[in-house]
């Protein structure tokens, strides 16, 4: 697939409709969040190593809104646990039609299993590793305790939980000052206020996002004995569940 620039939000938009994963998006999606999303090649250069650590013999690693497959495929060059499979899992058709020709000039040599659904529908079975990169905060908040459980009850001993997000912070000031320097970020990346505007419209009341404290409390609740942030950069972070 050859990289688009996001010009996405660059011309006035009398009505800016709410953010989708569709054909709009889909050839520009890598240059967006490689310019919006501070530290994601980082992120998802870990992503591999960390399955490659956790990935156990005879289980299955997801990628839970898996998008184009970076994540996947980081996976998929490290993991080195045998008979081990990657069930990465989005709803948006257009995303998985591009990833599917992305993973067919892929040299990797495990299983992966491409499904189109809604990520909370899916069952989570004989998990090592799961993958929710910068997915979470596009779910209900009333549906992710829940949806957190599912992914815990099906993960095997010893199995790691891969949590990406985008944070909000109790004081004001943080708040503020972690905005900013968001926003800093993107117009050193050749954003300009108009394009941060507009995008931002369309993500408010679809990416909800949510305190560290939060995060690590919920996931608490649902029984990982341990939640820490392993990474971050300003206001997006990836954080380590364990079970």
């Amino acid at each position: 697939m050859s990289k688009k620039q996001d010009s996405l939000y660059a011309s006035p938009i009398s009505s800016v409709s709410s953010f989708k994963f569709d054909e709009s998006v889909v050839n520009i999606f890598p240059d967006m969040i490689q310019r919006s999303v501070p530290g994601y090649h980082a992120i998802i250069s870990a992503i591999g190593l960390l399955a490659g650590r956790f990935a156990q013999e005879h289980s299955v690693c997801y990628d839970l809104g898996c998008s184009l497959g970076a994540a996947t495929l980081s996976m998929r060059h490290q993991i080195s646990a045998r008979h081990c499979k990657i069930i990465a899992v989005d709803n948006s058709e257009a995303m998985l039609e591009q990833f599917k020709t992305n993973l067919k000039k892929d040299k990797g040599n495990i299983e992966v299993e491409i499904v189109q659904d809604d990520i909370r529908q899916i069952a989570i079975e004989n998990a090592s590793v799961v993958v929710l990169n910068f997915t979470l905060q596009f779910i209900p908040v009333e549906d992710r305790q829940a949806f957190l459980s599912k992914i815990y009850q099906g993960l095997k001993p010893g199995g790691i939980l891969i949590l990406s997000e985008k944070l909000k912070f109790d004081d004001e000031r943080q708040q503020m000052m972690q905005t900013e320097l968001h926003h800093a970020f993107k117009k050193a990346q050749g954003y300009s206020d108009l394009e941060i505007g507009q995008k931002r419209i369309a993500l408010e009341n679809v990416l909800i996002p949510e305190t560290f404290k939060t995060h690590q409390q919920r996931l608490g609740d649902v029984g990982f004995s341990s939640t820490e942030v392993w990474f971050q950069y300003f206001n997006f972070a990836s954080m380590i569940a364990l079970k």
